[in-house]
């Protein structure tokens, strides 16, 4: 996808890449493609939009403020995926939709879930306005997944939670995987990448890396009663 109404930013994009997606041991020539596809201003707040190719976690206004991944750790989150051609993803916490428009390029069809309806509807724009027909918006609860377009080869989990994911587990194939970071205190948002695969109906995490995002509390654990 090259669109020329993004075409000032591509040295941006470049510069991103150089500095910091290849840095971060993202090596995957697929991901760093999409980084290098996607114009990200046009998914932050438009007060934000001379940090969009910053490394930093971007505000975005909502019914309650939510954080922008860093790019390079949704890169290095990308990476461990290894998305295929063929996957059917969905990227959970997708707000307006960043996430979701690179793994557009890379899988045959994702979905962008997002419990802030506003947020979605933002996506859902976006989505147009890159032309990307293979990737749609959704606004639901976000512990509830999308059941109705599962089941899903790989689920991206976008922010730091506790890692309650019991349904959406359930909505991913055989072999699949949900890649998340998680974190044991509730409202982190500092925790570990982690990588869950479903095989013969059993769940099995493998810590990957230190990471950084905004706090989802729709996967918080039940709160323990002291006596």
């Amino acid at each position: 996808m090259q669109n020329q109404q993004f075409a000032d930013s591509a040295p941006l994009r470049e510069t991103m890449v150089e500095r910091q997606i290849r840095t971060f041991d993202v090596t995957d020539l697929g991901v760093q493609a999409r980084m290098r596809e996607v114009p990200r201003e046009i998914f932050v707040d438009s007060a934000f939009a001379s940090l969009a190719y910053s490394d930093a976690r971007l505000t975005l206004a909502g019914k309650e403020p939510r954080e922008m991944t860093a790019p390079l750790i949704l890169a290095r989150l990308l990476r461990e995926a290894h998305l295929r051609e063929s996957d059917r993803v969905l990227v959970v916490g997708g707000a307006t939709g960043y996430a979701a428009a690179l793994a557009a390029g890379l899988a045959a069809l994702v979905v962008s879930l997002d419990d802030d309806d506003s947020l979605a509807a933002r996506a859902k724009t976006n989505f147009a306005t890159l032309g990307l027909a293979n990737v749609k918006s959704l606004a639901g609860p976000l512990a509830e997944g999308a059941p109705r377009d599962a089941p899903f080869n790989t689920i991206i989990v976008d922010g730091v939670s506790q890692g309650e994911f019991g349904p959406l587990f359930n909505q991913l194939t055989e072999g699949g995987k949900l890649i998340a970071i998680v974190s044991d205190k509730p409202g982190a948002q500092v925790g570990k990448a982690t990588a869950y695969q479903i095989a013969e109906g059993k769940v099995s995490p493998r810590p990957l890396f230190d990471a950084s995002a905004g706090a989802l509390t729709a996967f918080a654990r039940p709160a323990e009663f002291m006596f």
